[in-house]
């Protein structure tokens, strides 16, 4: 397993000069890097959290955890397989023998194969299908079984699963994805009604359409457009910091009474009840 430890005295940066230091003495491990995750690793890392970020690109984290250093958090970079359970175990311990336990885990990678293709359930490969749960249902099941013993060990923590709005938007293409991430809700659910009495808190984040450099490189502005047209906010489409302002909270004290919840960051797209 690569690591890499990254440590210098911390100082806020410019873009998070006003932020409260919510996390301090807390250690979370950012499960899956990428637009949204390289924000909350960032975003942990400067109210205070030990943060360790895993992904199955390595390089991807590394330089992550690199930028988090450079404005004094603290942070490692591991690789991570999130549906291999093997993997799963030793980026907790890693947390664990490193910075002494595990105070918050947020599940936010995925396996995005069905976009690839304009395929609904009469057309799609099984073989995809299969590796998509693997990754999205079974791979969050295994990150969980690791992380709420190590925070159970803890006194308590917060397990945050990554979801996405396209649970709630029927869609004609897409159906492995929705059927992945609506699993998430149920195991949410489940960890939140057994675990809460030993202290442990669970939540998902639903994110509508997030804007970063990579969707931008590659949507086309009419569908980006179609996009904002589906917002009730109409200056702009999500952001990975609206996502990892989110996160804070609930890995925070301040969020300790919310448990069980499904919170949707889509610029009111879906205006659920």
């Amino acid at each position: 397993m690569k690591i890499q430890s990254i440590t210098r005295p911390r100082i806020f940066s410019v873009a998070y000069h006003s932020m409260q230091d919510r996390l301090i003495g807390k250690v979370i491990i950012v499960a899956g890097a990428g637009g949204i995750g390289n924000e909350l690793a960032r975003r942990y890392a400067a109210e205070g959290a030990s943060v360790v970020l895993g992904d199955l690109d390595f390089n991807l984290a590394q330089s992550t955890v690199a930028t988090i250093a450079e404005v004094g958090g603290t942070a490692i970079a591991a690789q991570l397989d999130g549906g291999d359970d093997a993997s799963l175990k030793a980026i907790v311990d890693l947390a664990v023998t490193t910075y002494g336990g595990l105070d918050g885990f947020h599940a936010n990678y995925a396996n995005f194969a069905d976009g690839a293709g304009q395929t609904d359930v009469l057309e799609i490969p099984l073989d995809i299908f299969d590796d998509m749960m693997r990754v999205n249902a079974r791979g969050f099941l295994l990150a969980t079984r690791h992380a709420v013993r190590a925070m159970i060990a803890r006194g308590g923590g917060s397990m945050i699963y990554t979801s996405s709005a396209a649970v709630y938007i029927a869609e004609t293409v897409r159906v492995a994805y929705a059927m992945s991430k609506e699993s998430a809700h149920a195991l949410m659910r489940h960890v939140a009604h057994t675990y809460g009495p030993k202290g442990i808190r669970a939540n998902v984040i639903a994110p509508g359409v997030i804007s970063h450099p990579r969707f931008d490189e590659v949507m086309p502005k009419e569908i980006v457009a179609e996009f904002m047209q589906r917002n009730l906010l109409k200056t702009r489409l999500g952001r990975p910091i609206d996502i990892a302002a989110m996160g804070a909270l609930l890995m925070s004290d301040e969020g300790s009474y919310i448990t069980g919840q499904v919170l949707t960051v889509d610029g009111g797209n879906t205006m659920r009840p």
